[in-house]
């Protein structure tokens, strides 16, 4: 199946996921994934006198936080493919300076993971998450050319976008950790910017539809 075609798929499932976040539950997919908020949440009763970075984690922020650092990944490598190869001079720009902004967001967010005591492995690797740029993605990124390859790019990225901003504002409402949500205000103030610019790119219109 043509990754374009995946995006309906992708959609629906990603109202699951933000159902959980804004419940208090966690992104995860994979027992690794449901593990850790049990590890957090037991955390957040540290004995008498020895405080913890965790200490005010809840199970949305690390679910969020651990699903929003694979997306940057996978976002980055897609638009390092794109900084080099999109065949319109603005969409190599517009890839290059969101591949900077997203790699300085992923800072954060291992700094985020560090403080918050949680390794820092994909617990979502191998499986297909909203707005996730996938393996399938990258190879068919790698397969085209020209103005087919910008459409993928387009289509991918603006999914990206669109979702990790929807996994974010859900950390703004139901998070417990002022530095994540901090964290997370920033991500969606950079995505509406991004998406506002993506919109107007040439081919936008002909590959977002």
């Amino acid at each position: 199946m043509d990754p374009i075609d995946l995006l309906p798929l992708r959609r629906a499932a990603a109202l699951v996921l933000l159902g959980a976040l804004a419940l208090g539950g966690t992104a995860g997919c994979s027992p690794a994934a449901d593990s850790a908020p049990r590890a957090a949440q037991a955390r957040e009763s540290p004995p008498t006198g020895t405080p913890t970075a965790t200490s005010a984690s809840t199970s949305t922020d690390v679910g969020w936080v651990q699903l929003t650092t694979p997306m940057n990944q996978q976002a980055v490598k897609l638009l390092a493919l794109a900084a080099e190869r999109a065949a319109e001079p603005r969409v190599r720009d517009f890839a290059g300076r969101l591949r900077t902004g997203q790699e300085a967001e992923l800072v954060r967010l291992r700094a985020l993971l560090t403080r918050m005591g949680l390794p820092g492995t994909d617990v979502h690797a191998g499986h297909d998450m909203p707005g996730m740029v996938t393996v399938r993605d990258l190879e068919a990124a790698r397969a085209a050319e020209g103005p087919a390859f910008d459409r993928l790019v387009l289509v991918q990225i603006r999914d990206h976008l669109r979702q990790s901003a929807q996994v974010s504002r859900s950390e703004i409402t139901a998070g417990g950790r002022a530095d994540a949500r901090e964290l997370a205000a920033d991500l969606v103030t950079a995505r509406e910017t991004s998406l506002a610019e993506l919109e107007r790119l040439p081919g936008a219109v002909r590959a977002l539809g």
